[in-house]
């Protein structure tokens, strides 16, 4: 059975192969010799392409670092586009649904492997968190319009549908931090350290504090 990418074009499979070879030498060249110490021009020149060619894919050194787990989070508003709730089913449990369906999309040929290496780059390297933050809150807005065009969700200034969304992306990123600190960092850790943390969101607000 084929894949998504190879039912595509041959241009479009051309510029995924790009863009794949651009991730992998950036994250090998970022780590060899550390973010800073590898130039756009020098990774320009190791994957043969152009200055051009690098910004019609990524917008910065940042963005082809972070690419990993930046494909998760579109293939999550994807899922978040075509999901068809139940009746009374809770926002939450269908964001976490999306990103949970995202995650089973991501590729099995080295994504986490990627993700490890990008997550340790942005734990020593500034403008990458700094970059992380954006994303993240471009990708939370998107979420949130997204949903409130699809769902009946109550309209500003009711603050839920936003804190839903909120609540998910904190509880990737403790997900995300058990399972960089797992003996196994597979993409099934990954998927039940998500649903833990989901799992546990809830009672986190009504934890006794005593």
């Amino acid at each position: 059975m084929r894949t998504d990418a190879e039912r595509l074009p041959l241009r479009e499979r051309k510029k995924l192969r790009t863009r794949q070879a651009l991730v992998d030498t950036a994250l090998d060249l970022f780590t060899e010799h550390g973010f800073d110490g590898v130039t756009l021009d020098a990774l320009c020149e190791a994957v043969e392409i152009s200055k051009r060619t690098f910004f019609r894919t990524f917008t910065s050194k940042e963005d082809v670092a972070m690419a990993p787990t930046q494909d998760l989070w579109g293939a999550f508003l994807e899922e978040l586009g075509t999901a068809e709730p139940a009746a009374g089913q809770p926002l939450f449990d269908v964001l976490r649904d999306a990103l949970l369906a995202a995650l089973d999309r991501m590729p099995e040929d080295g994504w986490t492997d990627r993700v490890l290496l990008s997550r340790r780059l942005a734990a020593r390297t500034p403008s990458m968190d700094a970059h992380g933050l954006a994303f993240c809150d471009r990708t939370s807005r998107a979420a949130h319009d997204l949903a409130a065009r699809r769902f009946s969700l109550p309209a500003p200034p009711d603050l839920r549908p936003r804190l839903a969304i909120d609540v998910l992306v904190a509880a990737f990123h403790r997900a995300l931090e058990t399972w960089t600190d797992s003996p196994s960092p597979t993409r099934n850790e990954l998927t039940a350290a998500l649903r833990a943390a989901c799992q546990a969101a809830p009672q986190s607000l009504i934890l006794p504090a005593h």
